[in-house]
C-alpha cells in the first residue's frame, strides 16, 4: 500500500503479487515503485497510476529489491542465492511495442540479467552505494556483509559480523552504514568499510537505524518494543516505545530526524516522534 507519510491516509495499492510481499521500494522521484514476493517474482509498478509495467520472473521466493541512485537500475535476491541487476533502459525499449498497443499491459521479463554468484545463503537485503558501482548484501543464514563490485560481479570485500546480518541502513548522504545483527548495531564507514561504532544492546534486534542530526539510534526486534539511544553513550533515552503486538521487523528516522517509523508483525506501522534533545 501507499500512504501519506503526514496524515496515514491510504492513497493506493499495487495489486498483482500472489504470495508474500516481502519488500517494496520507491525510486529517489517516487514515480516508480518495485516490490519482492514469495509468488517467485519481482514487480515494477508505476508509483503515480499503480500499474504494473513489468513483471521479473525468479526460480525462488525474492526477498529483497532496490533502485539504483540513478533511477536506471534494479536489483533483487532472495532464496536463490544469487544477486541479480536489471537494466530498466532495456525493458522500456523491449517493451515500447506492447505498451503502444495497451497503455496498462503488464509485460514479463525475458532478457538476462546480470548475475552475482557466490552468497553462501539466502539473500536477506541488497543495496547500492557509492554511486551504484558497489552493491552490499547479506544473508540469512550466514554472517558479514558482501561488497559486490556491480561492473565485474566480483566480491571485493566482505565485512565481518557475529551473526547474520537482518538490516542494512545507507545514510541519506552515502557516507555510513548502520547495520543490525542480533545484538549488536554497527555504523560503518562507507569510504573505508571499518565500524566506526559498535553499540551492544541487550536484546535481540531485526532492525536499526541512525540519525547523525539529532545524534540518535533506534531499533526494534523481538520484544515488541521500539527504543531510542544516544550515539555518544549507548545508553536508551526515555522510556520503550510500546503499543505494537508482534515483533518489530523495520525501522527508520525521517529525512528531518523529528520522527520515526516502525513496522511490525501485528500488521501496523506507527510513527513516533524523536525525543528532544537535552
Amino acid at each position: 500500500m501507499l500512504r501519506d507519510a503526514t496524515t496515514g491516509d491510504w492513497i493506493g495499492t499495487f495489486e498483482g503479487h500472489r504470495g508474500a510481499c516481502w519488500d517494496a521500494t520507491l525510486n529517489v522521484p517516487a514515480t516508480h515503485c518495485a516490490t519482492a514476493s514469495a509468488d517467485f517474482s519481482a514487480k515494477l509498478f508505476n508509483a503515480i497510476t499503480g500499474d504494473c509495467l513489468h513483471t521479473f520472473a525468479h526460480k525462488h521466493i525474492v526477498k529483497t529489491v532496490c533502485f539504483s541512485q540513478c533511477g536506471t537500475k534494479l536489483i533483487t535476491g532472495g532464496s536463490e542465492k544469487v544477486v541479480r541487476i536489471f537494466d530498466l533502459r532495456k525493458l522500456e525499449l523491449d517493451s515500447s511495442s506492447s505498451n503502444n498497443k495497451d497503455s496498462n499491459s503488464n509485460t514479463t521479463m525475458t532478457q538476462p540479467a546480470s548475475e552475482l554468484t557466490g552468497a553462501p545463503s539466502q539473500i536477506k537485503t541488497a543495496r547500492y552505494i557509492c554511486n551504484d558501482e558497489l552493491i552490499l548484501s547479506s544473508c540469512s543464514d550466514n554472517p558479514d556483509l558482501r561488497v559486490w563490485d556491480a561492473r565485474t560481479g566480483i566480491i571485493a570485500t566482505t565485512l565481518k559480523t557475529e551473526n547474520a546480518v537482518t538490516s542494512i541502513e545507507i545514510s541519506e548522504d552515502g557516507k555510513y552504514i548502520t547495520t543490525a545483527d542480533g545484538k549488536n548495531v554497527t555504523l560503518w564507514d562507507v569510504s573505508s568499510f571499518r565500524p566506526m561504532e559498535t553499540w551492544k544492546m541487550k536484546y535481540n534486534m531485526e532492525s536499526a537505524s541512525v540519525c547523525m542530526k539529532e545524534g540518535k539510534f533506534v531499533c526494534g526486534g523481538e520484544d515488541m518494543w521500539v527504543h531510542v539511544h544516544d550515539c555518544a553513550s549507548g545508553e536508551e533515552i526515555g522510556e520503550p516505545g510500546k503499543g505494537h503486538h508482534g515483533p518489530v521487523h523495520c525501522v527508520r528516522f525521517a529525512p528531518d530526524g523529528k520522527s520515526y517509523s516502525s513496522g511490525s508483525e501485528d500488521g501496523t506501522i506507527r510513527i513516533w516522534q524523536t525525543p528532544a534533545k537535552k
